[in-house]
């Protein structure tokens, strides 16, 4: 007698739902690389007479006015508004509040550390993100990467690296009358790897809050968005720009805040119901899409190397996900 396990209508359906699972993931993955990877050129298309005609504290306050709207209704449609009529505890409070202050305090390192080096040496260095994303991954939620996924890690590192170096115009910085323009203090150094720690651990401690709480997403994604506003509110009054709050704003900068404010709700998700290192895989990915979507619609030239970090990709995913 032969018998073949797993078998019949109940393996059937388990398996159309493990399909249905993968698609689900994989159409968000692919909507959030999108979105992350079209920031940059829509930005681009944004310039008048090269100069981004918004106060970007002004965009930033509206992407998480947005996202906290969102996160309200999302609540109200749940039925969970009852929730709100009991006041959480500060201590639950201030867990959601930490997010929000080390995201401030990365935007405004990104500001600050361009004193101190090029602009195209920051890119190159702040690829280093993601070994401190996975390091503090490991090392604070106890997750024990297998030697195989570690080396992904270190493909995806080397990806940016490429991408980032290959795309430096520097036969043109050659010809600069003053030299090369490529150049980083050691202050520098120092701002660049105090903006990759804090970037990697904003995103373990973010994931970290969300699993260990057993909460409606959408009411933790309220907290989140509350102490955002407010932060970046904070910020963008002490800024001291003279323009108006939403002086400069075209249908181009509307499509930018709608699109940011999406991924970071669908960022929430990844991290309460999948894993952060998703995240790394999401910001590799869009290099590629950015590159892209330059070419296409900026007119940009794609290097011949283009296709080094392609391949790094492709195989640290294999590497990880096998």
């Amino acid at each position: 007698m032969i018998v073949i396990e797993n078998v019949g209508p109940g393996s059937q359906a388990g398996m159309r739902r493990q399909w249905g699972k993968r698609i689900r993931w994989g159409v968000l993955f692919a909507l959030m690389v999108l979105i992350y990877g079209s920031h940059a050129p829509l930005i681009t298309l944004t310039k008048v007479d090269g100069q981004v005609p918004f106060h970007p504290s002004s965009c930033v306050v509206m992407i998480e006015l947005s996202k906290l709207a969102i996160s309200l209704a999302s609540l109200s449609l749940s039925g969970g508004l009852s929730t709100l009529c009991q006041p959480p505890s500060a201590v639950l409070l201030s867990s959601y509040a930490v997010p929000a202050v080390l995201y401030a305090l990365n935007n405004n390192l990104v500001v600050l550390m361009q004193a101190f080096m090029d602009p195209s040496s920051f890119q190159v260095l702040s690829n280093l993100k993601i070994a401190s994303t996975a390091l503090l991954y490991s090392l604070c939620l106890g997750k024990r990467l297998r030697p195989a996924q570690w080396c992904a890690l270190g493909l995806l590192l080397a990806a940016g690296f490429c991408h980032t170096y290959f795309s430096l115009d520097l036969g043109e910085q050659e010809r600069a009358e003053n030299g090369p323009t490529l150049h980083i203090t050691a202050w520098g150094l120092f701002l660049v790897l105090v903006y990759c720690f804090i970037s990697g651990l904003a995103a373990v401690y973010t994931e970290r809050v969300l699993k260990s709480q057993e909460l409606p997403l959408s009411l933790q994604n309220l907290y989140l968005y509350v102490f955002g506003v407010s932060i970046n509110g904070i910020s963008a009054y002490m800024s001291g720009d003279e323009r108006n709050f939403l002086e400069g704003f075209s249908g181009v900068v509307w499509v930018i805040i709608a699109g940011q404010a999406a991924n970071g709700l669908l960022m929430s998700i990844v991290l309460k119901h999948g894993s952060g290192i998703t995240r790394l895989f999401v910001i590799s990915c869009s290099m590629l899409v950015n590159a892209l979507l330059s070419w296409a619609i900026l007119g940009l030239q794609l290097s011949p190397f283009f296709l080094l970090p392609v391949c790094l990709i492709g195989l640290a995913a294999y590497l990880y996900y096998t």
